[in-house]
């Protein structure tokens, strides 16, 4: 049960967004920034990045959510991204990515865990600057979007049929603010 009344029954951040459409405008735009953006990492890496966070932080919705949109990004390997959960290390991805998850869970713990050996072990692997300030930003924000998921209680499917419908929306729309007209996801 949520602990605010949302005046509506759609699952986990959809509802808490719907209820605030002008705040989950900016959140959208970031998510569709930092998710979709094609330049550098590839849409399943950062999707990759965003399940690891929600999986160390413990938020169901967020997990299986970007789980199942980065399992459609990698064609339907859905071992892979039960590899990344459990333990990217040994995982069937790139050193470059191994790198960047490692990045981003020493910032899910707290920025400033991430040392300069950190980025000069990605950079070793190949990653970019801009690879390296996407990591750190999609794990920073998927804090956020965590939090604001399970700080609010909301409503977490636990029909896992629902998450692959759902990825696939996104896939061919996007989370930009179209997401949201007159508090009703489209």
């Amino acid at each position: 049960m949520p602990h605010i009344d949302f005046k509506n029954d759609f699952p986990g951040i959809r509802s808490a967004m719907a209820y605030r459409p002008e705040t989950a405008e900016p959140m959208g735009a970031l998510a569709e920034i930092l998710l979709r953006d094609d330049e550098g990492l590839s849409r399943a890496d950062r999707e990759l990045i965003g399940t690891y966070v929600s999986h160390l932080n413990d938020c169901f919705y967020c997990n299986y959510s970007h789980g199942a949109i980065a399992c459609i990004y990698l064609g339907g390997d859905q071992d892979l991204v039960d590899q990344v959960r459990n333990d990217y290390t040994k995982a069937a991805i790139s050193e470059k990515l191994k790198a960047l998850l490692a990045i981003a869970g020493k910032v899910q713990q707290s920025g400033s865990a991430v040392t300069k050996d950190d980025i000069d072990a990605a950079r070793a692997a190949g990653a970019t600057d801009r690879d390296i300030h996407d990591t750190v930003l999609i794990a920073a924000a998927f804090c956020m979007f965590n939090r604001y998921v399970d700080g609010l209680a909301t409503v977490t499917p636990t029909d896992m049929e629902s998450y692959p419908k759902r990825a696939m929306q996104i896939v061919e729309k996007g989370y930009g603010s179209h997401v949201f007209k007159n508090k009703q996801p489209v």
